[in-house]
């Protein structure tokens, strides 16, 4: 495989999933970690996404992301986000996590649900308070924060969604499949999301169809323990029919 086409799926996995590790992209393109790295490095130097230690994020991922790029995916996205918050009802306390899909839900809010919001993630936090649109309480659950993922984790921070309970839980999905479940590329990030799973009445992913049937090396959850499933897909499209699961709405 050449370096061109090499870089199209190393830009690929990282626009899909916000966040890849060089380990996993040299066993996907049969490559060594070496070639990978190299890659990765021209990307960065492109300005095309952010290398970070082990791997490499998506440009729109970070806590400094220039909100006046392109988003991958933003209509896919847009759509997830408007059904996402249909789910909300007025005083919902609401406890999200980061990534593409759930900042793109935020800035779609409307100013008139009077909701309360918990999230352990630093670029959704400022993505709440920053919008003046809207004036709804925002709390930040700290911790030990990862440095790719910008998400607290650790047992602070999990001992303190152990004394919360919330309406709804927009869970952040970096790998979603019906028979592998949830899963993540960091395993402090993935004890944090059980710990969200726990705190929650309700549990929703929101997810672009591309991250169906892709999955990592941390199970967060089983996929019936969704509550329910939105994707930019007619919930009767062919391709969620794995996911046609009893107890999980599909949205």
């Amino acid at each position: 495989m050449n370096k061109r086409k090499r870089q199209e799926i190393i830009l690929n996995e990282v626009h899909v999933h916000n966040r890849v590790l060089l380990t996993d992209l040299a066993v996907m393109l049969e490559v060594s970690i070496d070639t990978v790295r190299r890659d990765v490095k021209e990307l960065h130097a492109q300005d095309k996404l952010v290398k970070v230690h082990g791997g490499a994020v998506s440009k729109g991922f970070t806590i400094y992301a220039d909100r006046s790029r392109e988003i991958y995916g933003h209509d896919q996205k847009s759509i997830i986000a408007k059904k996402g918050i249909e789910l909300l009802t007025p005083g919902d306390v609401v406890l999200i996590s980061g990534g593409s899909t759930n900042l793109e839900l935020a800035r779609h809010l409307p100013s008139d649900l009077d909701l309360k919001f918990f999230t352990p993630s630093l670029p959704m936090a400022v993505e709440l308070l920053g919008n003046e649109a809207y004036n709804y309480e925002v709390y930040f659950i700290g911790g030990k924060m990862s440095p790719d993922a910008q998400l607290a984790t650790g047992g602070s921070s999990i001992n303190m969604l152990s004394d919360i309970r919330v309406d709804i839980c927009f869970l952040g999905t970096g790998y979603v499949d019906h028979a592998k479940g949830i899963t993540e590329v960091d395993w402090e990030v993935a004890q944090m999301k059980r710990a969200m799973i726990q705190a929650a009445h309700k549990v929703v992913s929101l997810s672009i169809s591309e991250k169906l049937g892709t999955f990592n090396r941390y199970k967060v959850c089983d996929i019936h323990t969704l509550d329910i499933l939105v994707t930019e897909l007619d919930p009767f499209d062919p391709k969620l029919e794995p996911y046609r699961l009893p107890n999980l709405r599909l949205v």
